[in-house]
């Protein structure tokens, strides 16, 4: 898992900072958030850490960084540290803009 999101030339992590620089937002990713969507990723019904696959970890990309991206433009010039606990807060629960 750890492979797929920090190894390839434009890995998701990599294709998420440069979105956000975009908008003039600074990721910082820390190596705890890195490791941490793996147990959410794994309870979803998917047997091994090694069967997530890409797709998997994008949606679990997009459900962490979803409210960032939804306020990057009012946020130019900040930098948003991303860790284990900040990555836990956010893939638990319903995404933010998704109605009840």
């Amino acid at each position: 898992m750890r492979r797929i999101l920090t190894e390839p030339e434009a890995s998701l992590i990599k294709q998420y900072v440069a979105l956000m620089q975009t908008e003039g937002v600074t990721l910082d990713i820390t190596d705890g958030a890195i490791d941490a969507p793996g147990p959410t990723s794994r309870s979803r019904s998917i047997p091994t850490v090694e069967n997530i696959g890409a797709r998997r970890l994008q949606t679990v990309m997009e459900r962490v960084l979803d409210e960032i991206s939804f306020t990057a433009p009012d946020r130019n010039g900040e930098t948003v540290q991303v860790d284990a606990d900040y990555v836990k807060k956010h893939v638990g629960g319903p995404s933010p803009r998704t109605p009840t």
